[in-house]
């Protein structure tokens, strides 16, 4: 196993392919990724933020756009991303378009949406330590409320399926909702604030 590899990530335009899956914990994972020979890349914090424009309508055709900021906790120093994801294909895995452009200043980028006349609708955070297996990316994650979440992204079904066999996970049931759609169901079901979801601070 290698230690912070330079990872160059996915191309700005792709079909995005992945399988999402509730796991207990992520040590059992761990452990079988060490196993198999997977590169281990680091640990970060996500804050996510998105966007729509004032008829909520990249919500009802099922799209997105995001500015999300990296805080490096373990790793290679990470890039803050503006993407935008199209709405999602029929298939037994989540699969969609996505186009992905790095950006030097998450805060200008969000400004730069505002000042375009979108709204900056949700912010959430998240804990994500990023592993490559073959084609793939496992990625380890964590939001508050939830618990942990194991993604695994490739270039098609069959990579993912592969990963999936490889790490012992393929008889857990595939997740279709997104994280933004989790969230947002817990903290209605438990009267929570739904504009801004963040890991507790002591």
């Amino acid at each position: 196993m290698r230690e912070n590899p330079v990872w160059m990530g996915p191309s700005p335009v792709a079909i995005e392919t992945e399988a999402k899956l509730k796991v207990e914990s992520h040590g059992e994972v761990r452990a079988r990724l060490e196993e198999a020979g997977a590169t281990r890349v680091g640990r970060v914090l996500e804050t996510n933020a998105i966007f729509d424009d004032a008829g909520r309508t990249f919500l009802v055709a099922d799209k997105g756009l995001r500015v999300r900021r990296v805080d490096a906790i373990d790793g290679p120093p990470p890039q803050a991303t503006l993407t935008y994801k199209g709405p999602k294909r029929a298939g037994d895995l989540k699969s969609r378009e996505e186009v992905e452009l790095t950006v030097s200043d998450a805060e200008a980028a969000r400004a730069f949406l505002t000042a375009l006349g979108f709204l900056e609708t949700l912010t959430f955070q998240k804990r994500r330590e990023t592993w490559v297996l073959g084609d793939c990316h496992v990625e380890m994650d964590e939001l508050p409320h939830l618990g942990c979440y194991v993604e695994i992204e490739g270039p098609d079904a069959e990579a993912v399926g592969k990963v999936l066999a490889r790490l012992e996970l393929a008889d857990l049931p595939i997740l279709k909702d997104s994280y933004i759609g989790l969230l947002v169901d817990h903290c209605r079901r438990h009267d929570l604030a739904t504009d801004r979801i963040e890991f507790a601070t002591d």
